[in-house]
């Protein structure tokens, strides 16, 4: 699939090359240096063809990550791939640099060889390969080992080693939100949607099985108003703004290791969780969202040569929690030549390198809401043509999810060891957060 994958440096000088095909020649490393890291031009594409060869890159910090291939492949598994990649990468030296790719270069090959078998991507869970690579190179195993390792590369779980052990048994869930938003000056929703991700940390010894569950709308209407109201009020953990009983997801998506066979017979997710930090699914919601802040904006035109902007902002949750990181961005026309801003809290502020008056809150309350005026001084121009009004921007950090989205329980099944689900110490967390969240001026 992957005819040859090079590591470049910001200069354009290769630190790693490995070439799987014979049909990839010196040439290309050099036409990629040409067209993309030294071109005059900003190449905006990850996708670059250069005489019938496909160059696929990413970059990290001053560092280019580049696959070539001459055939026809999926982009978004040679991508997955390079992303896969740098996160093998960080987890074994940190962050990905010149000098630290100098000193690790043989532990480099080493995995090259392990995840790419003739440009065909293998076993890349970091969890394995840490079982068999180390920082000093590989090391000599036991009988026992040896067969350890070949069942993680050749068996069903290999993103989770046997063995492991904790004094303290601790599982995190993160739910973490980003929610998008355009509206018109009249306060009509033009479109909105939450993008969501569940972060887990889990800390548990042995092999345990893991079952997550969460207000999805199909299982709420399967078991039945009654029961699921009682359900939600005794099964939830941690805390929402939201007394919403289901969420209508759109998509998601999951680790590997989720049982995708038991979610599409029983809506429920069952795994056995890697060791350490992962990201157990992707959602995404468009309907019944809650949208933590109302922008109210008012514009109006003194002359030629004067606006007055007025802009209040209502906050839509429980008056017990905070907001915070509050920025909200007004923008001004490009011959404005001085701005006088009054603000009820907060700190504001009119960058002209950016062409905004920059409105900064610490924190705010739920139900409440606050109120900026400006006055802004405009130079003469010949400019026959309309200011464009761009949108407002906000952006916010918020301790629930926006989407609505409770986990209703989190179980921890362990048999062989002598602990149960009664025995993990569990930690849940909402943060919603706001992706592009714009109001129409």
């Amino acid at each position: 699939m992957i005819g040859g994958l090079f590591i470049y440096n910001h200069k354009g000088e290769v630190l790693i090359s490995r070439v799987y095909r014979d049909d990839i020649g010196r040439n290309a490393v050099d036409a990629f240096r040409v067209n993309v890291i030294h071109a005059r031009q900003q190449v905006r594409s990850p996708v670059t063809n250069i005489a019938r060869t496909s160059f696929f890159h990413v970059k990290r910090s001053n560092i280019w990550l580049a696959a070539v291939t001459k055939q026809n492949v999926n982009a978004a598994m040679v991508f997955e791939f390079l992303y896969k990649m740098c996160d093998v990468m960080t987890a074994y030296f940190g962050k990905i640099s010149e000098e630290n790719i100098k000193n690790n270069f043989v532990l480099i090959y080493e995995l090259l060889d392990e995840i790419l078998d003739f440009g065909y991507p293998q076993n890349s869970e970091t969890g394995a390969l840490k079982t068999f690579i180390t920082q000093q190179g590989i090391k000599g195993q036991t009988k026992e080992e040896q067969s350890q390792i070949t069942s993680q590369v050749t068996g069903q779980i290999g993103w989770r080693r046997e063995g492991i052990k904790y004094r303290r048994n601790e599982l995190f869930l993160d739910v973490l939100e980003s929610v998008n938003l355009l509206m018109s000056p009249q306060g009509q929703v033009l479109s909105a949607h939450v993008s969501g991700r569940v972060v887990m940390k889990s800390y548990l010894s042995g092999m345990p099985e893991c079952k997550f569950g969460m207000n999805d709308k199909i299982v709420i209407d399967k078991q039945g108003k009654g029961a699921a109201s009682d359900d939600a009020g005794k099964s939830d953990l941690g805390g929402g703004s939201s007394g919403k009983q289901s969420i209508a997801i759109d998509d998601c998506t999951f680790h590997q290791c989720v049982r995708l066979s038991k979610f599409d017979s029983e809506r429920s997710i069952s795994f056995i969780p890697p060791d350490g930090e992962y990201e157990l699914m992707r959602y995404r919601t468009t309907k019944d969202i809650i949208l933590p802040f109302r922008v109210i904006p008012l514009v109006r035109e003194v002359g030629r040569t004067k606006l007055e902007v007025k802009v209040v902002i209502k906050s839509n949750f429980k008056p017990s929690l905070l907001a915070q990181k509050i920025e909200v961005r007004i923008p001004t026309p490009l011959n404005t030549s001085g701005v006088q801003v009054i603000c009820m809290k907060g700190k504001a502020k009119y960058k002209a390198s950016e062409n905004a008056i920059v409105w900064k809150i610490k924190r705010m309350a739920g139900m409440k809401e606050s109120q900026i005026s400006a006055e802004i001084e405009l130079l003469p121009t010949n400019d026959k043509k309309k200011w464009a009004r761009p949108p407002i921007s906000m952006n916010f950090e918020v301790p629930f999810a926006p989407s609505g989205l409770k986990v209703r329980y989190l179980k921890v099944f362990e048999s062989k060891l002598n602990y149960s689900d009664h025995d993990v110490i569990k930690w849940v967390r909402y943060i919603g957060r706001s992706g592009i969240y714009e109001t129409r001026c």
